[in-house]
């Protein structure tokens, strides 16, 4: 079970359209946090239209949230907005995605896993994938430089083509 279980029937949602508005409580923040690697998520909500058609379940809408994340240099709290969209399709295991049309506006397909979509875990993968993997701070730059490490810029290159750049340029 997800840590923000927000499960949408499948025998409940219809061809019409229906808006879904959902917010993580305070222990469902902090166990996503833990998850995910995060000093924590301050907010994380949703608001999605689901509705059914002949391809599968269709959901729509806007994750938002703020999130600390670690920096990975320093480990200083970076405070993190997050206001991603949502465009899935849901659709029956086993079923062919290849026979989907796909526009240049294509969703993302997920199969059906039970009896249920899980709102909650789409807004959570959301917010997820919306991170840096690899966030700097504003102290970074000045922590690699303290421990020797170099920038592109400084680095030369070396061997017979060192400055064959500077030559080519007339220079």
């Amino acid at each position: 079970m997800s840590e923000f279980s927000r499960p949408e029937r499948l025998d409940a949602i219809g061809e019409g359209e229906r808006v879904v508005t959902i917010t993580a409580q305070d222990a469902e923040r902090a166990a996503l946090a833990t998850r995910f690697g995060l000093v924590a998520i301050e907010a994380l909500g949703a608001t999605l239209t689901v509705h059914r058609d002949a391809a599968g379940i269709r959901v729509r809408g806007r994750v938002r949230g703020a999130v600390v994340q670690a920096c990975s240099i320093t480990d200083d709290p970076l405070r993190v907005a997050i206001d991603e969209p949502v465009a899935l399709m849901f659709v029956e295991p086993g079923g062919s995605i290849a026979e989907i049309e796909l526009a240049e506006n294509a969703l993302d397909t997920v199969e059906i896993e039970g009896a249920a979509i899980d709102l909650g875990e789409v807004a959570a993968e959301t917010m997820a994938l919306a991170l840096d993997p690899f966030p700097r701070g504003p102290n970074a730059a000045a922590a690699l430089k303290a421990a020797g490490v170099i920038t592109e810029e400084e680095a030369k290159p070396a061997g017979p083509f060192a400055g064959l750049k500077d030559q080519l340029a007339g220079r």
